[in-house]
């Protein structure tokens, strides 16, 4: 039986299993015409795109537009910016799911467990508008943060005008949010772990740090390995809007990064060609990085990673 199914033709396999790749049809198309149709667009960063032309009759320019962005002189603050915010919210908040993973994988109560889940996972549901504003009410000057700031020292703290605090507000708001809903993952390949394994261990005399290290840990590394990589893989991939919101004409230094850059040249200067060659530059970074993160994992971990 084996033998003859590995003989099959890929052209005998679709029509043994078309109705599988019937069902998958739908997905396919809305892949294909809003992911994979869109880039299409791209080769305007090519071109010195007019409206009225059209990509088509716009004239052709090659790397034009990525030498002027390279030779910007705010190409390093912008590029130096994003990459800050990415390496830094990684560095911090990659290890902060497992965390609460393995924290809840130890309440056994039920009914505990599934309150503390849901205190975890709901701001996740809140919008980043209302995240933002949530900030700039606490950290304003006379917001609760500041009137203690104020009690103890005499004078407030500029969190959202000052541009050494912005990483950091930006950072543990994000951690803040999506931490929680983060953690689902991890918490799932937990209840998957057997637990007489731990009942075994404590038998044997190994305490709960042991325990984590030796059974859960294990659990957890390919999954960590993949989450880490696509982490990696999107570390030029910072969401445009909270950054936006949260910038201020005082904090631009760092807070203007790669996506409010396009936003403000593309949308805001009408400057499309160029807006897309930094866009393009920013994923061509993106696409670099994942496949790096990636064979430097699967070398360290066994050969086991993203592909």
């Amino acid at each position: 039986m084996l033998g003859n199914h590995s003989r099959q033709s890929p052209l005998e396999y679709l029509k043994k299993h078309y109705f599988l790749y019937l069902l998958l049809t739908p997905a396919l198309l809305l892949t294909l015409i809003f992911k994979y149709g869109p880039m299409y667009g791209a080769v305007i960063a090519f071109k010195d795109f007019s409206p009225i032309k059209g990509i088509i009759g716009s004239e052709w320019v090659g790397f034009k537009h990525f030498d002027k962005f390279l030779s910007s002189p705010n190409f390093e603050l912008i590029f130096m910016n994003t990459l800050k915010l990415s390496l830094f919210g990684l560095i911090l908040g990659f290890p902060v799911p497992i965390l609460l993973a393995l924290m809840l994988n130890q309440v056994r109560r039920a009914g505990m467990k599934k309150n503390i889940q849901l205190f975890l996972y709901a701001p996740n549901f809140i919008s980043v508008v209302v995240v933002v504003g949530m900030l700039f009410i606490f950290l304003s000057p006379t917001g609760p943060i500041n009137q203690l700031f104020t009690s103890i020292t005499g004078e407030p703290i500029m969190f959202m005008s000052r541009p050494e605090y912005f990483r950091w507000i930006y950072i543990l708001s994000d951690i803040w949010t999506g931490a929680g809903w983060a953690s689902i993952i991890y918490v799932a390949a937990l209840a998957n772990v057997d637990p007489e394994l731990h009942n075994a261990a404590s038998l044997d005399g190994a305490n709960l740090f042991q325990r984590i290290r030796h059974i859960d840990i294990p659990t957890l590394r390919p999954i960590m390995a993949i989450v880490f990589i696509l982490a990696a893989g999107g570390i030029m991939s910072i969401g445009f809007e909270k950054a936006y919101l949260m910038q201020t004409s005082m904090n631009l230094p760092t807070s203007e990064i790669i996506p409010t850059y396009v936003y403000k040249i593309g949308l805001q200067s009408g400057d499309y060609a160029y807006s897309a060659a930094v866009g393009l530059f920013n994923a061509v970074i993106n696409v670099i990085l994942l496949v790096t993160v990636n064979f430097i994992v699967k070398k360290l971990n066994e050969g086991e990673g993203l592909y």
